[in-house]
């Protein structure tokens, strides 16, 4: 795909929400090739390691330019693999509650199959990969990293990209 169709702004990371019908809208952008649109948001659970109710927040941080490099480089990656016209990829940072919004990866294309593929490939992609950094604090007050899942790593393997050791 030729990147000068691709919308100019790929990549947002900010501390605000974000409306999925008007990133879609600005994604999509009269284009009338467009014939499918496939949209991912990753929300804030109240549960982790299996304990219901035990996150009272989370606290994401990156580190700017970095983050906003890295992620272009995964759409570039999304575009050579799969016949796609656009994606975009909106982060929050900061200060995030149960049933907040963390993530939107949006990907349009002529067909399902390659937006469906394209978005999974990069939230596989973020999972792994993207530099941010998550610390939960739960009911009782603790604080704790949140570490890299195996899952996360084996899902991202099966694009044939092994994460760093």
């Amino acid at each position: 795909m030729n990147s000068s169709l691709m919308p100019a702004s790929r990549v947002r990371i900010q501390s605000g929400d974000f409306d999925l019908n008007a990133e879609v809208d600005a994604l999509r952008a009269q284009d009338p090739r467009v014939g499918a649109v496939c949209c991912f948001i990753g929300t804030v659970r109240e549960r982790s390691a299996g304990t219901p109710g035990s996150v009272s927040s989370m606290e994401l941080e990156h580190y700017p330019g970095m983050t906003e490099k890295s992620i272009e480089a995964m759409i570039d990656a999304a575009q050579q693999r799969f016949d796609i016209f656009g994606a975009r990829v909106v982060h929050r940072i900061g200060l995030l509650r149960p049933l907040d919004q963390i993530v939107l990866v949006a990907v349009t294309s002529a067909h399902r199959g390659e937006s469906f593929q394209a978005c999974e490939f990069l939230m596989d992609y973020l999972k792994t990969r993207a530099p941010f950094w998550k610390k939960e604090k739960t009911a009782l007050g603790e604080e704790r990293w949140v570490d890299a899942r195996v899952t996360d790593d084996a899902a991202l393997a099966r694009w044939g990209i092994v994460a760093p050791a």
